[in-house]
């Protein structure tokens, strides 16, 4: 049990890092289309990514499955939410970051690290006491990490805020999905939803310009493959086993790997106090390893 949970947090772990790279995409992105462009355009390319491997991989180990048809139906209209949550969660922070500073979205997202915890609580979830120590730890560190100036609440923090609240609810319900039937089924159908769902937006509200989606080809390349296609799917596959609590500490460390990758490719100002916050993300986490380590898993 440990080396499987231990493998799930591993990959969640390199989630969080595409993750935090593509929040150089999404900024670059917006320079050439707007936000529901963006996100109409990379949820369609990481459903043309996993479509292939969907339909003609073999020995898939979920064909097996034969739930009764009152369970599909159930576990469809799960797919189905699970696509409207994502709509929401990527939609409000996409738009959000439009009108709000990288420092208080990545702190305002990161509010999901204690709300995830503290709506399972609710679902009837254990949390042992290192989970709420790590938890601390992690929001002190996306503080550190993300807040530079006085914070003050606008129209981006606002929309940035319910983002937070989407992707609480989006780690929880892909915990009780993802065991229940095929991780890559899952990805495609919610991918397909967000990607209906942004086109419809997008037609209404921006102009959509084939020539600026050819000038935005790079960080859409990125958002598409690397953000949706891989590391969403990587979600859904590691929390088949690990914990909705851990899943969300390690996940909060995207944006550790967005200040790097600011640093790295804008050449954004990396400080002291955002390596100090790097420091108790990273201690969060470690902390959570360690004491599961010691409880046998």
């Amino acid at each position: 049990m440990l080396k499987s949970t231990f493998r799930s947090d591993l990959i969640l772990l390199l989630a969080a890092v595409i993750w935090g790279f593509a929040f150089v995409a999404q900024r670059v992105g917006m320079d050439y289309v707007g936000p529901f462009t963006y996100t109409a355009v990379r949820f369609t390319l990481g459903c043309l990514v996993l479509l292939p491997i969907l339909l003609f991989r073999k020995n898939n180990a979920y064909n097996n499955l034969n739930p009764p048809p009152s369970e599909k139906r159930r576990i469809i209209a799960l797919q189905l939410i699970l696509g409207l949550i994502l709509f929401g969660g990527i939609s409000f922070q996409q738009y959000g970051l439009q009108y709000t500073t990288a420092g208080n979205a990545g702190f305002i997202t990161g509010f999901y690290v204690v709300l995830v915890p503290v709506a399972g609580l609710f679902l009837g979830h254990k949390n042992n006491p290192a989970i709420w120590v790590g938890m601390i730890l992690a929001l002190a560190g996306l503080y550190l990490l993300s807040v530079t100036h006085k914070f003050s609440i606008n129209p981006g923090d606002f929309f940035v805020f319910i983002c937070a609240l989407f992707w609480t609810v989006h780690v929880l319900l892909i915990g009780h999905v993802a065991p229940l039937t095929d991780p890559l089924r899952t990805a495609v159908i919610q991918f397909a939803i967000c990607a209906l769902l942004s086109w419809i937006v997008a037609a209404i509200l921006e102009p959509v310009v084939m020539s600026a989606m050819v000038d935005a080809a790079w960080p859409i390349l990125y958002g598409g493959v690397m953000s949706v296609g891989i590391a969403y799917t990587l979600q859904i596959i590691a929390q088949q086993k690990a914990h909705p609590a851990h899943a969300a500490i390690i996940l909060s460390l995207e944006a550790v790997f967005a200040v790097l990758g600011g640093w790295l490719l804008l050449s954004e100002p990396l400080t002291i106090r955002m390596l100090l916050g790097c420091m108790l993300m990273l201690a969060g986490m470690v902390i959570v390893q360690v004491k599961r380590s010691g409880n046998g898993g």
